[in-house]
């Protein structure tokens, strides 16, 4: 059976000039491949650049990858040209993480939330007008605010506006980049258990982009956890959290203040020692506590070790 949304090994580099012309390639992505059913919620948690917002760059097609393939509902999307994009484009939507700068301050909500039915070819003026109305207040705000700009709203409100945007092609999908970490902790909750409600009303597929373990773990069915391109550790979002098994996944989690926990700076890491063979050793080999040879020299794969638990580890 073919899974809704499929990630077949994509890869994505980007090619970076410095001084005197030379050249440097960056590997974003090295050959991620998930899964995800439909109505699922999947969550891809990582520290700051690991790929996580290039992996939902390339999902919506804001950029191409360098190989690999991406499959909604059996249709491949991730090579199709501009024209023959435009039909799936309703299907998969994206919710930013800034919502300062994600909205137009030139146009009103009702341009902003009427702007992709339009281009769509969705809907007469009128409907598209109601459409954004009712859609205003699924997210919890009055039909009121359509005659409104961006800057007449909080932060908290400019997001519940951009999540209004995502819905308006009616998505099967919504990929959701941090959508609140430029939030207060209080306004936080509120957009997460906004999130989880239109996802029952709709019955939407989500793949919830974060670097907060936790936040994953309230809106997530499961969790896969990336490490420089890579995806070291996939499994139930509440065995991710209460039973870690991949050393990175402990050092995330490690690293999630908790009130009256001692403060524990994380280990120094060694990502200039080149300790392991880039091309073939563990990618985590560096920073490793439990390391051995075979480490630095054969990479691990993503293997089963508990029930739909996989991890990339040569000593577990």
């Amino acid at each position: 059976m073919t899974a809704f949304l499929e990630i077949k090994d994509l890869t994505k580099t980007f090619t970076l000039k410095g001084f005197f012309g030379k050249k440097t390639d960056v590997h974003a992505l090295n050959g991620i491949s998930l899964s995800v059913e439909k109505g699922e919620s999947l969550g891809i948690v990582g520290e700051s650049g690991c790929g996580k917002s290039t992996l939902a760059n390339l999902m919506v097609r804001l950029e191409e990858p360098t190989s690999g393939d991406i499959l909604l509902d059996g249709i491949s999307i991730a090579h199709k040209k501009e024209k023959e994009l435009r039909k799936l484009r309703s299907r998969i939507q994206i919710v930013f993480q800034d919502p300062y700068s994600s909205l137009s301050p030139r146009m009103t909500v009702e341009q902003i939330l009427t702007e992709p039915m339009q281009v769509m070819g969705q809907y007469t003026s009128r409907e598209r007008t109601e459409r954004a109305s009712e859609l205003l207040e699924l997210v919890g705000m009055r039909s009121s605010s359509l005659r409104k700009y961006p800057h007449e709203f909080s932060g908290g409100q400019r997001q519940r506006i951009s999540i209004a945007r995502a819905l308006t092609t009616e998505p099967d999908i919504l990929i959701l980049d941090e959508p609140t970490s430029a939030l207060d902790v209080s306004v936080q909750a509120q957009v997460l258990n906004l999130l989880t409600d239109i996802r029952e009303k709709m019955k939407l597929t989500y793949l919830f982009i974060s670097h907060n373990l936790a936040v994953v773990k309230y809106i997530s069915d499961r969790t896969a956890v990336m490490y420089k391109g890579r995806i070291v550790e996939i499994g139930p979002s509440l065995s991710i959290l209460t039973s870690p098994m991949h050393p990175y996944t402990k050092e995330l989690l490690a690293a999630v203040p908790i009130v009256g926990k001692p403060f524990c700076p994380p280990r120094e890491t060694a990502h200039e020692t080149g300790g392991t063979d880039a091309e073939r050793g563990c990618i985590y080999y560096d920073r490793c506590p439990i390391k051995d040879e075979k480490c630095r020299r054969e990479r691990p794969v993503l293997e089963e070790r508990q029930e739909d638990h996989e991890v990339s580890c040569w000593k577990l």
